[in-house]
């Protein structure tokens, strides 16, 4: 959300004297999603420039964006997203495959802008007094499952082998066909496609507690794949375009990562949005990121708000009793 003038892409080029040639894409209000769609732009640029290197740079700036009002769909965002950032350099130069980390295998972007539910569920707005701030609506699971579902319908072909698909297709039509059949309305359970047959690991988008059990409900993912998205969201918050870096330097630093892995990347943003990605673990990863002053004492015994013994009756006021000062 942070707009610039001159642009954050601006400066960097201005800070590093890069050359007059690069090529410049600055990307502003993608939200969350913004790291996918930068990198499918540089999958792109690949395609008509050969021998290049590309550096995608990401950010959350909360500072700018805070809200002071009383509007409790807004409130939220102050608690929930923090600042952070990174970078990522890219190269379609083969005599560097030995140096890469990850290979992108695949990538997919949905859009459900043209929706009004599912655009209108995370909107920079003015509340009642003209307050500007961050509305986040309860139909955002909602819009967030749909655009998933929608998503994963195009990705999942491309990830999985062909094994997995043909159990899901004849699973599904045994299914629908004994439904039919059945005289007392006895409906087995919904087949579910079993992910893990073509994915190791699943890099989850950090939107919250709720997006993260969302998805994990939806994929049939363990506690162990959910885990670098929950501790990531423990100890960073949600750095918006950051956050999938975030956890995938947690999978790197727990020495997850090892040669021939695939990660499924999966984020949310506002518009609505979800993208995913599928990348392959190029070498064995176990070097030190942002988690090595605190990677040793991850996961925590316990991950229970230590602030609601103090201030969890604030749940309980009515927000018109509010007072700002």
């Amino acid at each position: 959300m942070l707009s610039s003038v001159p642009s954050l892409a601006a400066r960097i080029i201005n800070h590093y004297k890069l050359r007059e040639d690069v090529k410049v894409f600055n990307l502003s209000g993608m939200g969350c999603s913004a790291s996918l769609i930068s990198v499918d732009i540089v999958q792109n640029v690949f395609k008509s420039c050969k021998n290049v290197y590309a550096l995608v740079v990401t950010s959350e700036s909360l500072s700018p964006n805070w809200y002071s009002g009383n509007d409790r769909s807004m409130i939220l965002a102050n608690c929930l997203f923090r600042s952070g950032g990174c970078a990522i350099l890219l190269t379609n130069k083969r005599a560097l495959k030995h140096r890469a980390m990850f290979k992108l295998k695949c990538l997919v972007r949905t859009h459900h802008g043209a929706r009004d539910e599912s655009y209108d569920c995370c909107l920079q707005r003015e509340d009642e007094q003209g307050r500007l701030g961050f509305h986040l609506g309860k139909s955002l699971p909602k819009a967030a499952t749909r655009a998933l579902v929608d998503n994963l319908r195009e990705i999942t072909p491309k990830i999985l082998p062909v094994r997995e698909l043909l159990r899901f297709m004849v699973v599904s039509f045994i299914r629908k066909y004994w439904s039919h059949r059945s005289t007392k309305g006895v409906v087995s359970p919904k087949p579910v496609i079993n992910f893990k047959t073509g994915v190791d690991h699943f890099c989850i988008h950090t939107g919250g507690k709720a997006v993260i059990d969302g998805i994990g409900v939806n994929l049939d993912l363990t506690e162990y794949d959910l885990e670098p998205a929950r501790m990531t969201l423990h100890r960073f918050g949600n750095t918006s375009a950051s956050s999938l870096w975030y956890v995938l330097g947690y999978m790197e630093a727990k020495k997850r990562l090892k040669r021939g892995d695939r990660v499924l990347m999966m984020s949310f943003g506002a518009g609505f949005k979800c993208n995913s990605c599928l990348w392959e673990v190029v070498r064995d990863l176990d070097a030190d990121n942002v988690w090595k002053d605190c990677i040793d004492s991850y996961p925590p015994k316990s991950l229970a708000n230590p602030f609601m013994e103090k201030f969890g009756w604030i749940n309980n006021e009515d927000p018109s009793t509010f007072v700002m000062r």
